[in-house]
């Protein structure tokens, strides 16, 4: 009896703003490394999530929402998602099932089409729609895209996406193990704290206040004597009335922040953290190349 030949590359995660992609990745991987809001343009970056089975290593690449861009940030995310889109051996393209078919999903399916990738379908949040409403929304983007597969699922709750995964693999070609089996993420812990005091400031601020924040960890001192980790994060904003806001009334606001920002780390990292956070204010950031370059977003 032949061997089974072990499986590895590349799967691409792709659509609009605030379709599930991170939602979608973290519940592939069983944990959480990729931050979540109820925001578009939560995702910055490129985020690597490893899995790893007996046969197959798949190298999923969680990546921003594709939209049209203005100014330097938004255009550096768009780009991180569209070189995602190429070089790859799979790509997911993920909507709604609670969405109609729109000009922005045309648009990535036009760019998709430029390449052999093959493309699977992926309805996302079925579990907020009828069953009998899906057929129709199918069959809209099957005359748009000659799709490789179509799986109906819920990032949330886990419902379908236990099909995926192993139909994902068996597209793979036969490849070596890139990662040790262990591995997640290539992500260092520092850049995954930062996401997640990031994350707690869209979850608690509105309007342009969370679109204009960055954060950067400053120290990450482990003190095993105390089974303890001590952090300093910075948060920089582009204007002086996001930081007072940031803040809030006696300091509410950065108490809240970090006190919510704390448990999340200390889930992740399974140990006590000592956060201190401080506010910033870096005028326009969002639009200078050396400030982009100096948060990680080259």
């Amino acid at each position: 009896m032949q061997e089974q030949q072990f499986k590895s590359g590349f799967v691409s995660i792709v659509g609009r703003p605030n379709v599930g992609k991170s939602t979608l990745l973290n519940q592939i991987l069983g944990q959480k490394i990729a931050i979540t809001a109820n925001k578009p343009q939560t995702t910055r970056n490129r985020i690597l999530g490893i899995h790893t089975t007996d046969d197959a290593q798949v190298l999923f690449l969680d990546t921003p929402g594709i939209h049209k861009a203005t100014g330097k940030l938004n255009k550096y995310m768009v780009d991180q998602a569209l070189s995602a889109c190429r070089g790859v051996d799979v790509v997911l393209f993920l909507v709604e099932a609670t969405d109609r078919v729109g000009g922005g999903d045309d648009y990535i399916l036009d760019i998709l089409a430029q390449s052999d990738i093959p493309v699977v379908l992926v309805i996302n949040k079925v579990d907020l729609v009828e069953k009998e409403k899906l057929l129709p929304l199918i069959a809209q983007y099957v005359q748009r895209f000659d799709f490789k597969e179509i799986i109906p699922l819920s990032a949330f709750t886990g419902t379908g996406v236990d099909r995926l995964v192993p139909m994902v693999s068996k597209m793979l070609p036969g490849g070596p193990l890139y990662y040790p089996e262990e591995m997640v993420t290539d992500l260092p812990e520092r850049f995954i704290v930062a996401e997640m005091i990031r994350e707690q400031i869209l979850r608690r601020t509105h309007q342009e206040v969370p679109y204009g924040v960055a954060v950067q960890v400053e120290t990450f001192e482990e003190r095993p004597g105390k089974n303890l980790i001590a952090i300093q994060a910075v948060v920089y904003v582009g204007r002086d009335a996001h930081k007072r806001i940031l803040v809030g009334k006696g300091g509410s606001m950065i108490r809240l922040l970090g006190q919510e920002s704390r448990k999340e780390i200390e889930s992740f990292l399974g140990t006590r953290v000592f956060l201190e956070l401080f506010i910033k204010v870096k005028k326009n950031w969002m639009d200078s190349d050396r400030m982009l370059q100096e948060f990680g977003y080259e």
